[in-house]
């Protein structure tokens, strides 16, 4: 017996049993292994979208828009250029080749008339002719023509536009219309596939598609836009923004060019926010948005450090306009505004926005940084008018100097008369009247107002020499300084 096992063991076994049981055990031994992290955390490959059904499903809701007004010199003098390039240069302020200021503002005497602009889109909010478009594409127009994918033309009305949000919405007088459905951008991901379509350049229901390249793109204005890859035209401009289930996320509404060709950047309003504007007209005809009274800057790392802030957060104060809840709430300048209602600020351009979402007439609660301390004040916000005046610039008042103050940094100052505290509307300081070596290197110039020195006040020339004289030579030190309306804080290095 042992010696036919020994005689088994050594003969060789059919190719068929050994492959079967080779595989059968390297099958069970895989399957005891651990799976490596890096494995597990690979992300499964999917087919590229197919965007056909998609195209076939909204392309009916979305419009052309012609626009056209009464312009100078429709036929006569330089080159004429494509009309469906007019949308462009008059939205980008670029000047026609033809000479026409594309604004609309033109020199010649000819006689008005009726003249093709430019071109856009929009999308078919309700089944009762209600369309979202740009403010961009309405502006200016003297009559609005909106043709659907059936062909069917209709004028249009313009509701109402709101320049700040760049949203409008326009009436025809129709039923029955195929309206968009609404998406959620919050559940919008970077990296997920988008689809536009448009008429750039008059070519009506051109479908484009990329991916959301960014959300939340800071670019100054009240809505923080969506950037994505999708190609963007001339003429695309109000054109939906929309997700692989058909809903709308925003509105296609600018390029980044250097060239004024697209240039793989574009960018979109979330539609949330435009369906906020969009309410408002559609029940009012405008937007109504709150204001308080101040201008304001942001704050950088280096004035945040050096003030004690820590944090590079919030809205800097740079001027308090008179008569406002602002100043009535005893608001300065050179306050950090950095919490609205309990919620943080986290960059300047968010109080605007915070502000402006607050209904006019609300009581609003605002956390200040001010000279090293948290402040919280109250205020009732005001509304913020269409074309709100600009604060008046204060006229220069006649200068009595007393006896200079030499202080460090090669700064040179002389006293506020009482007559020019007034006209500035603070409690002290003192003017620059020299600034010279690491002062002027700081940007200080001659006739700025400081008003306090590494969150101390200053009152006077006397108080402004003791305070500088008791600071450490070898650390950068703050300034809060006024310059015309407007105040900002300077760091000044000592000379090395």
């Amino acid at each position: 017996m042992h010696s036919q096992a020994i005689t088994m063991a050594g003969r060789r076994a059919p190719r068929g049993l050994i492959t079967a049981a080779a595989l059968a055990l390297a099958t069970t031994f895989a399957a005891l292994q651990p799976v490596p992290a890096a494995a597990q955390a690979q992300p499964q490959l999917r087919a590229m979208p197919d965007f056909a059904d998609l195209a076939e499903m909204v392309g009916p809701s979305v419009v052309n828009i012609r626009t056209t007004e009464k312009a100078k010199n429709a036929g006569r003098g330089g080159a004429q250029v494509d009309p469906n390039l007019e949308e462009f240069f008059r939205r980008f302020g670029i000047p026609m080749p033809n000479g026409r200021n594309p604004r609309g503002n033109n020199n010649d005497d000819d006689d008005d008339v009726p003249q093709r602009r430019g071109v856009g889109s929009g999308f078919i909010l309700s089944a009762d002719g209600f369309v979202m478009t740009n403010a961009h594409v309405v502006d200016g127009a003297d009559e609005l023509i909106v043709t659907l994918t059936d062909k069917r033309e209709f004028k249009a009305k313009v509701i109402g536009a709101d320049t700040r949000t760049d949203v409008a919405v326009v009436k025809i007088e129709a039923t029955g219309l195929p309206a968009v459905k609404i998406g959620d951008v919050n559940k919008l991901r970077v990296g997920e596939w988008v689809m536009a379509i448009g008429s750039p350049f008059n070519l009506e229901n051109t479908v484009t598609a990329g991916i959301v390249s960014a959300k939340q793109r800071d670019t100054g204005d009240y809505v923080p836009l969506l950037q994505t890859d999708v190609a963007v035209n001339p003429g695309n401009s109000g054109g939906p923004l929309l997700n692989l289930r058909g809903e709308v996320v925003g509105i296609n509404s600018q390029i980044y060019s250097p060239s004024g060709a697209y240039a793989g950047i574009s960018f979109a309003i979330p539609i949330d926010e435009a369906m906020r504007v969009a309410d408002q007209l559609r029940a009012g005809g405008r937007v109504v948005r709150g204001r308080i009274g101040v201008r304001i800057g942001p704050v950088t790392k280096e004035v945040a450090e050096s003030i004690g802030l820590g944090k590079p957060i919030g809205a800097m104060v740079q001027g308090v306009e008179p008569g406002t809840p602002a100043e009535k709430a005893g608001i300065e300048a050179g306050d950090i505004i950095v919490k609205v209602d309990g919620k943080q600020v986290e960059k300047s351009v968010d109080l605007q926005r915070m502000i402006g979402s607050i209904k006019p007439g609300t009581k609003a609660t605002l956390q200040l940084f001010r000279r090293g301390s948290y402040k919280d004040v109250s205020l009732t916000v005001a509304e913020l008018e269409a074309d709100s005046a600009k604060p008046r610039a204060p006229t220069p008042a006649e200068s009595q100097s007393s006896s200079a103050a030499k202080a460090h940094l090669g700064l040179t100052v002389i006293e506020l008369t009482e007559a020019q505290k007034k006209e500035l509307k603070v409690r002290g300081g003192v003017r620059v009247e020299t600034a010279e070596a690491a002062a002027s290197r700081a940007g200080i110039r001659e006739g700025d107002v400081i008003l306090s020195v590494d969150n101390t006040e200053v009152t006077d020339v006397k108080q402004f020499g003791n305070v500088v004289g008791k600071l450490d030579k070898n650390k950068p030190v703050t300034l809060l300084v006024r310059r015309g309306e407007w105040v900002n804080y300077i760091v000044i290095r000592p000379t090395r």
